[in-house]
């Protein structure tokens, strides 16, 4: 809004002007985004449903008992004023906005829920707002993508002029993958917070200064979108109030976002890597999420898979000694690893909660850039 009504404001006083500066405006979103937050979550979090615990998952698994869960809605409603001043909004974006919030709340109605929303409901809903986006994004971005490797194409940049049938589909599965591995990542003090936050601020630095600048969308062969700046403001802010509920997250955490805020960040991060205009760009900007929250399911297709040639996949408790010795080396070793991965560390190899987050972000930090310069430079 401010950069709308800022050349009506600069008749009064020149420095209005400054108020179209998308570098001023995204970091004014982003600080006042984390000051909110900071300030406003604690009054709020004392409306949300309170955690249960996950007796499953042993003594660990129960402390987060009787915490504010759902955080995530009071997160996402602060944030969202302050994306609606500082953010230059279009139609298509602001269809685009009210499926994240579409989203968060479908989280925190499960959240809610006495008893859990089933798989099928939850997925359901989780591709029709996936879908949502994806058509969005399609009347933004007219279909065009570009790919690793390969810097010849029709268009500038290298990129294809993809139809609706094509691009929505593919549009839809990384919004789908994205907000799924980022809410099955929601399992110790931090994590999914955190590992977001890093992917959110290098996905706002690569469209502010690459995509939404044409002399470094041309070095790297690239498309270049002007309006992607914009989409780097949505994304700090948004990083700026998760930064302030981090504040009351860092272990012992005090509150709990839940699926409310792990849907709405993981779907806003499959939203950003769609406007870069390449969708491999996810594997480079949330390498350990997906690792992290769907590595379980390459695990089940891969055991499915065994299943049908004829190997037996059932778990150890159901199996006698003998039959257990008999099994498949490649499904023993599938078995012994457990996902949400961060269960495996924290199980098996006895990492604290604190080593699990520390170490899950310092592999993002590294491997960012190494798939980075894989994904985007060399072709």
């Amino acid at each position: 809004m401010l950069y709308f009504i800022a050349p009506y404001l600069e008749r009064f006083w020149g420095p209005f002007r400054l108020l179209r500066s998308h570098a001023l405006l995204l970091s004014a979103g982003t600080f006042l985004a984390a000051f909110a937050v900071l300030f406003l979550l604690p009054k709020l979090w004392r409306f949300s449903p309170h955690d249960h615990g996950k007796a499953i998952l042993g003594p660990d698994g129960m402390k987060s008992a009787g915490k504010p869960t759902g955080t995530g809605l009071w997160v996402s409603l602060l944030v969202l004023p302050i994306v609606l001043l500082v953010m230059p909004l279009s139609g298509p974006v602001l269809g685009m906005v009210l499926c994240l919030y579409m989203a968060m709340a479908f989280g925190y109605l499960d959240d809610r829920a006495v008893e859990p929303w089933g798989q099928l409901k939850k997925g359901l809903l989780d591709a029709a707002v996936c879908i949502g986006v994806a058509v969005f994004l399609f009347s933004t971005l007219e279909g065009r993508m570009w790919v690793p490797f390969f810097a010849k194409g029709p268009l500038p940049g290298g990129a294809w002029m993809l139809p609706w049938w094509i691009y929505v589909p593919v549009a839809a599965f990384v919004l789908f993958l994205s907000m799924n591995t980022t809410n099955c990542s929601d399992g110790v003090d931090g994590l999914a917070g955190s590992l977001s936050l890093i992917s959110l601020a290098a996905l706002a630095v690569f469209l502010y200064t690459v995509t939404g600048y044409r002399p470094m969308a041309n070095y790297l062969l690239v498309t270049h979108n002007y309006l992607a700046v914009r989409w780097a403001i949505l994304l700090m802010t948004v990083a700026g109030g998760f930064a302030g509920y981090l504040w009351w997250n860092a272990e012992p955490s005090k509150a709990l976002m839940g699926d409310a805020g792990s849907r709405f960040l993981g779907l806003l991060v499959g939203t950003g890597v769609m406007v870069t205009e390449n969708p491999f760009l996810i594997l480079a900007f949330a390498p350990v999420v997906l690792v992290n929250g769907g590595g379980g399911l390459v695990k089940i297709l891969l055991l499915r898979a065994l299943r049908k040639c004829g190997l037996e996949v059932r778990p150890p408790s159901m199996l006698e000694p003998e039959e257990e010795k008999r099994k498949n080396v490649i499904v023993k070793l599938l078995q012994s690893v457990r996902f949400p991965l961060h269960d495996q560390c924290k199980k098996n190899l006895k990492w604290s909660n604190s080593q699990v987050l520390v170490r899950f972000v310092l592999m993002q930090a590294f491997l960012m850039p190494l798939l980075f310069v894989l994904l985007v430079k060399i072709r």
